[in-house]
């Protein structure tokens, strides 16, 4: 089959790989109807050390299961199935929990697995794993449930961690895919007024029609100004820090209420920030982490089935498997917001 793989700062290519089998009883193979390419992506897309072994892509994908083991009673050969960025039992004491990413028997697509850019996929732990869709293979919801399988299921994280709900003030710091799953997630969840902080206006647009109600296109200090003017000078309750950057966390907590809380998802790139007395001073709480996004699928998947949302608004580009390494370029250059992938 085809897969996408990376070798390398700016290479990505599709190849030919070995199609998936059922390796344990708890396995499925499952064929990729979608699957898409991921602001996380573009870290390794940008810093990756060059290897003369290809790093398979993809963590975000929907499917039709093609086989099963003998252990995953649930599923059937012709389901349509979304799987979560991290595959999980969903048995174990920190799935029972709602912490999916932490399953004592779970792991991440690609690496030494089948990536979610490719024809089809090896599921471990599928009848944990895989959420089946009440949808046909052509069905025009799939980009949206496909968000849950990782972007929308972030933004609501960010959301749920920082007790976002009604009377509560957000300011989301990211126009991107994730940032714009918040927008929408606290829009959800009831919040009153939410700031979208985001210069690229096809965005910040779409953030509008997501539920924003203000939109600050000015960063560091000045953005701290903006808000805080815009908030009375007192910053709002909470804030969802979507990008990942050092400065982006700085920015969450100058915008800050103080008393609020800064709920981080944003992949972070750096090792150190501002948590020192003048955060102890002000009462901010730092939450947030990585999405279990399994925990939130069925709760989510009801407002996309009955068109309350559509997250899937999210994918501005839509190419095939052979051209992913140009949707690639197209994320990383801002031509497009987040591409889908049809093999």
């Amino acid at each position: 089959m085809r897969a996408t793989l990376m070798y390398g700062a700016g290479d990505v290519r599709v190849e030919n790989v070995p199609d998936p089998v059922i390796q344990e009883p708890t396995d499925a193979v499952v064929r990729v109807l979608q699957s898409c390419v991921c602001g996380s992506d573009l870290w390794p897309y940008g810093s990756m050390p060059a290897s003369g072994q290809g790093r398979r892509m993809g963590h975000e994908f929907l499917g039709v299961v093609e086989d099963t083991g003998s252990d995953v009673p649930g599923l059937r050969r012709g389901d349509v199935v979304v799987a979560p960025f991290v595959w999980a039992d969903n048995t174990c004491d920190f799935c029972a929990e709602g912490l999916h990413t932490s399953c004592r028997h779970g792991g991440q697509w690609g690496h030494d697995l089948d990536g979610g850019q490719g024809e089809a996929v090896r599921v471990p732990q599928a009848q944990g794993t895989l959420v089946k869709l009440p949808v046909g293979e052509d069905s025009a919801l799939l980009p949206s449930l496909l968000t849950l399988s990782d972007v929308f299921c972030t933004g609501h994280h960010a959301a749920v961690k920082a007790d976002v709900g009604p009377r509560t003030t957000v300011t989301v710091i990211g126009d991107g895919a994730v940032g714009l799953s918040a927008v929408l997630a606290a829009k959800r969840l009831g919040a009153e007024r939410i700031l979208l902080m985001g210069r690229h206006k096809d965005r910040t647009d779409l953030g509008r029609e997501f539920g924003a109600t203000d939109v600050v296109a000015e960063r560091g200090e000045e953005g701290i100004e903006k808000v805080r003017e815009l908030t009375g000078g007192d910053g709002t309750h909470t804030v969802l820090e979507c990008v990942g950057t050092k400065p982006a966390l700085e920015m969450a907590f100058g915008v800050a209420r103080d008393g609020g809380v800064v709920s981080r998802v944003g992949a972070p790139q750096y090792e150190e920030g501002p948590i020192g007395f003048g955060v102890l001073m002000r009462n901010l709480t730092l939450t947030g982490g990585v999405a279990p996004a399994r925990a939130y699928i069925e709760e989510l998947m009801r407002d996309i089935l009955d068109g309350t949302i559509q997250p899937g608004r999210v994918f501005d580009r839509t190419v095939s498997l052979d051209e992913v390494p140009d949707g690639y370029r197209a994320m990383a250059d801002r031509e497009a917001l987040k591409v889908l992938v049809r093999p």
